[in-house]
């Protein structure tokens, strides 16, 4: 079996072609529920990718649908087989955020709003070591290097050559006046920042203090998008214990829209690159200050 696949992906996939076959039968997933004698919930669940589903799942679901291509069923009990396999990132042990890794590592695009700190993907090693190790209470230091080399690792999206990920950021200015670990560590990271959005895939922009009160004050969240087709998008909403994914198209606009009035009112990636070098100063000017 392949290295590189991804089984939250696949489980995905193989949600949205089984909702895709069951509308196709006419049912509804309660009637669906009624005729396997499984709780409704569980057919969303497969829908949407959130539990790993059985080839025996599988098959009795397409025998459900009237589904008589041989081959076809096939083709979707493998990816049922491949959605069941380990995702690179368990080989670090158990690293929270396995499901958003996995969307991570297939999307095409991300669209982050960050009000606290650097985006993951845009994190230098120091800058990235200082917030695990400062954020999360009692961590291990062998589990703050297991996550660090997660970390690092997912930013090779970034620089695929293959295909690199198109990544846009919408920083509140607290990101970059936050001490995050020591000024050279900051500095490190703002030029770092400023290097990555010059970058053709990667857009910064900074939302300066002075933009007052804005749609993001409700906190950090990223839109993810797929090469699937224009309506195959989640939003990720981070929480300290638990995450939550949208996926539904009324529930993914509204961030849409969100995003696209914090683009507005941020400034333009030119200017935030010099707003960005004059926070450089400002850091090393404070580490020059008694």
């Amino acid at each position: 079996m392949a290295a590189n696949i991804n089984p939250t992906v696949r489980r995905r996939r193989l949600g949205a072609e089984l909702r895709r076959l069951r509308q196709a039968s006419g049912l509804k997933s309660t009637e669906v529920a009624e005729r396997l004698m499984i709780s409704q919930p569980k057919i969303s669940h497969l829908e949407n990718g959130r539990r790993a589903i059985s080839p025996r799942d599988v098959r009795d679901l397409c025998a459900v649908y009237g589904v008589s291509d041989q081959k076809a069923v096939d083709a979707l009990i493998e990816m049922a087989r491949e959605s069941g396999t380990r995702g690179w990132w368990h080989a670090y042990g158990d690293i929270p955020q396995s499901v958003y890794i996995g969307l991570e590592t297939d999307a095409a695009s991300v669209h982050a709003y960050e009000p606290l700190v650097v985006p993951d993907l845009l994190q230098t090693p120091a800058y990235a070591h200082a917030v695990i190790e400062e954020s999360i209470p009692r961590l291990t230091a062998r589990q703050a290097a297991a996550r660090l080399k997660v970390r690092l690792r997912r930013q090779h999206r970034i620089y695929d050559p293959a295909g690199p990920l198109r990544f846009r950021a919408v920083l509140d200015e607290s990101v970059l006046r936050r001490a995050v670990g020591s000024p050279d560590i900051m500095r490190e990271q703002l030029e770092h920042l400023n290097a990555l959005g010059a970058e053709p895939n990667v857009t910064v922009q900074v939302l300066p203090f002075t933009g007052g009160a804005h749609p993001g004050l409700s906190g950090r969240f990223s839109l993810m998008r797929f090469a699937d087709g224009p309506e195959a998008a989640v939003v990720h909403l981070e929480r300290f214990t638990s995450d939550l994914y949208l996926e539904k198209p009324s529930d993914v606009r509204p961030y849409d829209v969100m995003y696209a009035h914090l683009q507005a009112r941020a400034l333009d990636p030119v200017s935030s690159r010099r707003f960005i070098t004059d926070a450089v100063k400002w850091h090393v000017g404070a580490a020059n200050r008694p």
